[in-house]
C-alpha cells in the first residue's frame, strides 16, 4: 500500500519531489510526507527550503536539517489511482508467489497428487491446486501415456524462483520416487525399524532395493514384500509393473554381490578390494539369469554394489583352468632334474682320471727305486 501511495505520488508531481508513504495502523491510512532540506540560499524550490521559513514551522530547525511536511493524498488523478492500483496487484501477485515457492520448498522430495493440464514440447504440465508443476520429458517413465484431466503422482525434485513465478519440477524415475512409495506402503520403513540402504532402478523395467533391520525380530525383505506380495504389489501397479528385488544389505562384499545378483544362484566369487573388481562365477543355467535381459541385472547390481562386475559361468572357468595346465610342458623341471645328474657323472669321471693318473705315479716312483737297493 506504501508501494502504490508512493508510486502515484510520484506520478502527480513527475518525480521532483522527495517523498515518502507510510501506514498508519492508528487511522488505517496511508500517510504521505514531502521532505525539503533547510539552506541558505535555494537552488530547487521543490526540494529546499530558506531557513527563515522553515523556522516558521520550526523554530529549532537549523541549516542542514531535513523538514518533512504531510500533504494530501486524497486528490491523485484517475491516471495515478490506476497506478496506485496495478502496484497493488503487483504487490499482491508476488506476495501469493513467495507463499507459493516458500510452500513447496518445504515439500521437496515428497510425493504429490496433481492433474495433468496439457503438454509442451514433450514436458507434462501438471496442476497442483494453487501451483503448476512441470513433469520433463526425461523424468517420464518410458511407455507411459497420459491425457489431460488425467490424475498423476510424482515426487517434487525442485523448486525454483522464476519471473513468472515459482517453477516445481516433477519426477517418476528418481531412485527417491521408489523409496517414498515404500515409505508409505511400508509401516517399518516409515517408524525406521527397516532402512533403506541404496536404491538402483531403470525406469519402466527393473529395480533393485536394499534393505536391512535395527530389530533382530524384523525380517526386513518380508516386511517390504508384505502378506502374499501385497505392499510391493501396491509398489509396482503404481509404477506400471516394473519389476522390484528386494535384497538384504550386508557390509560383506561378497555376500552383498551374491544377493544384487538375485534372482541368480552365485557359485564363486573372488573379490578385488584394491580394484573394486568382483570376478563371479555362476552355474551355466544360471548365466543368462545372472546376466539379464540386454544385461540389465547385472548393470544394476554393480550399480548396487559400486564395484564392476565380471560375470563367467562354470564351464569356461573350467576350460580356462585345462588350458593353462596342458601349456606348461614341463621343460623347467626336466632341466632342473636332469643338471645334478650330469654334475654327478663329471664328478665319477674325474675322479677316474685322477686315480689312474696317482697309480701310474706311484708305478714309476716304485720301479726307480728298486734298483738303489
Amino acid at each position: 500500500m506504501e508501494q502504490a501511495v508512493l508510486s502515484a505520488a510520484n506520478k502527480k508531481y513527475r518525480n521532483t519531489r522527495d517523498l515518502e508513504a507510510r501506514y498508519n495502523p492508528d487511522t488505517g491510512e496511508v500517510e504521505l510526507f514531502e521532505f525539503v532540506t533547510v539552506v541558505d540560499e535555494v537552488q530547487d524550490s521543490y526540494k529546499e527550503i530558506d531557513l527563515e521559513e522553515a523556522r516558521e514551522i520550526d523554530p529549532d530547525v537549523e541549516v542542514g536539517d531535513s523538514l518533512g511536511e504531510k500533504l494530501d493524498a486524497s486528490g491523485f488523478s484517475r491516471i495515478a489511482a490506476q497506478t496506485a492500483k496495478q502496484v497493488i496487484i503487483q504487490k499482491v501477485r508476488e506476495a501469493e508467489r513467495e507463499t507459493i515457492f516458500n510452500e513447496y520448498s518445504d515439500r521437496q522430495w515428497e510425493i504429490i497428487t496433481g492433474m495433468v493440464r496439457r503438454f509442451e514440447k514433450g514436458d507434462l504440465l501438471v496442476d497442483l491446486g494453487r501451483a503448476e508443476a512441470v513433469l520433463p520429458s526425461k523424468e517420464q517413465m518410458p511407455r507411459e501415456v497420459y491425457r489431460p484431466g488425467d490424475r498423476i503422482r510424482a515426487i517434487i525434485t525442485e523448486i525454483r524462483m522464476t519471473t513468472k513465478g515459482p517453477q516445481i519440477i516433477l519426477s517418476r524415475t528418481h531412485p527417491s520416487m521408489l523409496a517414498k512409495l515404500f515409505e508409505a506402503e511400508v509401516p517399518e520403513i516409515a517408524e525406521g525399524i527397516v532402512e533403506i540402504n541404496a536404491i538402483v532402478r531403470d525406469p519402466g523395467g527393473r529395480a533393485k532395493i536394499a534393505v536391512s533391520s535395527n530389530d533382530s525380530d524384523v525380517d526386513p525383505v518380508g516386511a517390504c514384500v508384505g502378506m502374499r506380495g501385497a505392499r510391493v504389489q501396491n509398489v509396482v501397479s503404481e509404477l506400471r509393473g516394473e519389476k522390484i528385488d528386494i535384497i538384504p544389505w550386508s557390509e560383506d562384499i561378497a555376500r552383498f554381490a551374491c544377493n544384487a545378483l538375485s534372482p541368480a544362484q552365485v557359485s564363486k566369487v573372488f573379490v578385488d578390494e584394491e580394484n573394486r573388481t568382483l570376478e563371479i562365477v555362476v552355474a551355466d543355467d544360471q548365466l543368462s539369469l545372472a546376466i539379464g535381459k540386454r544385461g540389465q541385472n547385472v548393470s544394476l547390481a554393480a550399480r548396487l554394489t559400486g564395484c564392476r562386475i565380471d560375470i563367467k559361468s562354470e564351464s569356461k572357468v573350467a576350460e580356462a583352468e585345462l588350458q593353462a595346465y596342458a601349456s606348461f610342458d614341463g621343460t623347467g623341471v626336466d632341466q632342473e632334474v636332469a643338471e645334478p645328474g650330469a654334475e654327478a657323472e663329471a664328478d665319477v669321471e674325474t675322479a677316474a682320471e685322477t686315480a689312474v693318473e696317482t697309480a701310474a705315479e706311484t708305478a714309476a716312483e716304485t720301479a726307480v727305486e728298486k734298483p738303489k737297493e
